[in-house]
């Protein structure tokens, strides 16, 4: 996604670059419009997947070990152990011309979060796999909050100083087969633990490593 947010930044502003640079207050606030926008989307897919999860908990023994082949099929496609097409093709909603105000930066970032969820990915597909496993809908909305803040920070982080970002991301360019690469290597990991049930185990030992005063705040 990040070769496209200075794009967005100008769409949403309807400022050039320039203009973005200098007029920051602006910038911030249509960014941070549009980050709700498409982080209401994210949070409704996890609640619905967690829901669905629920309605199926007698089986959720079940759907885990599949729901970790699918995770498991995401991350060998990431370190390109194959190549599917299907997780190739770009499906997307493409907004011409911006609703006018404050009001049209949001239903750009609902569009946005609606029309790329097909091509955003196999991460946000194995979250959501690991949402629908999960017993408490809350569960599933900490999840995609989690993977919204995720998409949000470059946006904010651009509309305040897209110069710095601009430079940053021709640096870091180079090295992002190795970020995909990364990524598809956890999803892995993650995707045995799955199967073999392990998830439960994991989440109870790092809840003993959580120090009691944090648990309480929590």
């Amino acid at each position: 996604m990040l070769p496209l947010i200075p794009s967005y930044i100008t769409f949403i502003t309807g400022m050039s670059l320039d203009d973005v640079a200098r007029a920051r207050r602006l910038a911030l606030i249509h960014a941070l419009l549009f980050v709700a926008g498409f982080s209401l989307i994210f949070l409704a897919l996890g609640a619905s997947a967690t829901l669905l999860g629920r309605l199926l908990f007698t089986y959720r023994a079940w759907i885990s070990r599949i729901g970790g082949v699918l995770v498991l099929v995401f991350g060998l496609y990431l370190l390109g152990v194959f190549n599917l097409r299907a997780f190739s093709q770009e499906r997307r909603i493409h907004i011409t011309d911006k609703p006018l105000g404050y009001l049209g930066t949001v239903v750009v970032g609902f569009a946005f979060g609606a029309g790329w969820t097909p091509c955003i990915g196999p991460i946000l597909g194995a979250i959501l796999t690991y949402a629908a496993t999960q017993a408490q809908v809350s569960r599933g909305i900490v999840l995609l909050g989690a993977y919204s803040l995720g998409l949000a920070i470059p946006f904010v982080i651009a509309a305040v100083a897209v110069e710095w970002f601009l430079s940053a991301f021709g640096s870091i360019r180079r090295h992002m087969v190795w970020v995909t690469r990364i990524s598809g290597a956890v999803l892995v990991v993650v995707a045995i633990l799955m199967i073999a049930d392990y998830m439960p185990i994991l989440t109870g030992f790092l809840q003993r490593l959580t120090p009691a005063a944090l648990k309480s705040r929590l």
